[in-house]
């Protein structure tokens, strides 16, 4: 059948993103043809596209969707025609959420309760699980911990800022404005902290007497590197998850030791629900916490799907507050 998708043979800025015809087979064995209702926009598909996290090309582009499914190929048993499913690619599968209609692995896919929408699930289900494995495995807050949040703002900001709270946490954020900041300061965080204006490590210190934080969420990367390090009381832990100002700079070691005995991680997703009983679960995790009315799913902006370069313009200027989505 004939579909349409964002497609790129270059890497480069958003200009390299092209809106083309393909034709897309059957689904093969193990496979779901799923007509996606909603897409998400991560920072990661940047990556993608620029070359930062390279992908054979030419190449489609995108990791999170939710749809109907409308055929199943040979060897599906846990799903059929009719059923609605949402996803996060990664690792084990492949590029292309950037598309009305594509082929995905129904091991990949999880099934969609009737009471979460299209769009919560194409706005949560990359952030979402990204924000329960930070909170519940990648370090288990616990009431009484003090966390530091960049990019609170942001779509996993903004999870974790209400998921940490939730589960007793005091919670610091950083956020790049005013109007930024009273929507994190809506969503729950103690306090927040305008970086733009305030030096955040400093503000961190004085707001923990001195002591640091127990833990620093950091999808900022470069630019906040070493000045999360610095917030971090001895024995803090450092969860580098993102690198929407550039990747790291290789760094001695021994400023862990030299600042606290702390440690350091470098998380992704992908390890986390390699195996489907761990996606399986933590998505239903995730599921019941909206359910619960943990999260408020922020939905900041929609794009038609054909405009998926300004959406990438918009992320990237740090013009967008909460999720982005694409629409067919």
């Amino acid at each position: 059948m004939l579909t349409h998708a964002i497609r790129f043979s270059a890497h480069g800025g958003p200009e390299v993103l092209r809106w083309e015809t393909v034709e897309l087979p059957d689904p093969g064995p193990g496979e779901l043809r799923i007509r996606h209702q909603a897409i998400g926009v991560n920072f990661i598909d940047t990556y993608h596209r620029t070359g930062l996290y390279p992908v054979a090309l030419p190449s489609g582009l995108g990791q999170e969707g939710a749809g109907v499914v409308e055929a199943v190929g040979p060897r599906v048993t846990e799903f059929r025609p009719g059923d609605r499913v949402a996803y996060c690619g990664g690792a084990l599968s492949p590029v292309g959420a950037y598309s009305e209609v594509r082929n995905f692995p129904a091991e990949r896919a999880v099934r969609l309760p009737d009471d979460i929408s299209f769009e919560t699930a194409a706005a949560v289900m990359l952030k979402g699980l990204t924000a329960q494995c930070l909170v519940r495995r990648t370090h288990r807050v616990q009431p009484g911990d003090t966390v530091l949040i960049h990019a609170a703002a942001g779509g996993v900001g903004l999870l974790l800022v209400q998921w940490a709270k939730q589960l007793g946490a005091t919670v610091i954020a950083t956020a790049g404005n005013d109007e930024k900041a009273e929507l994190v300061r809506a969503h729950g965080a103690d306090h927040v902290i305008v970086y733009t204006r305030e030096n955040f490590t400093e503000r961190t210190r004085a707001l923990t007497n001195g002591r640091g934080v127990d833990v620093v969420y950091d999808s900022v990367g470069r630019a906040t590197f070493l000045g999360s390090l610095d917030s971090l009381r001895p024995l803090g832990l450092m969860v580098s998850f993102g690198n929407a100002s550039g990747k790291v700079e290789p760094f001695d070691i021994g400023l862990l030791a030299q600042k606290g005995s702390l440690f350091l991680t470098r998380p992704t997703l992908f390890t986390y629900i390699a195996r489907r009983e761990d996606l399986l679960a933590m998505a239903e995790e995730l599921f019941a916490a909206i359910r619960q009315g943990w999260l408020d799913v922020k939905i900041g902006q929609r794009f038609p799907l054909s405009q998926a370069a300004e959406a990438h313009r918009a992320l990237e200027s740090r013009r967008t507050i909460g999720a982005t989505l694409l629409l067919p």
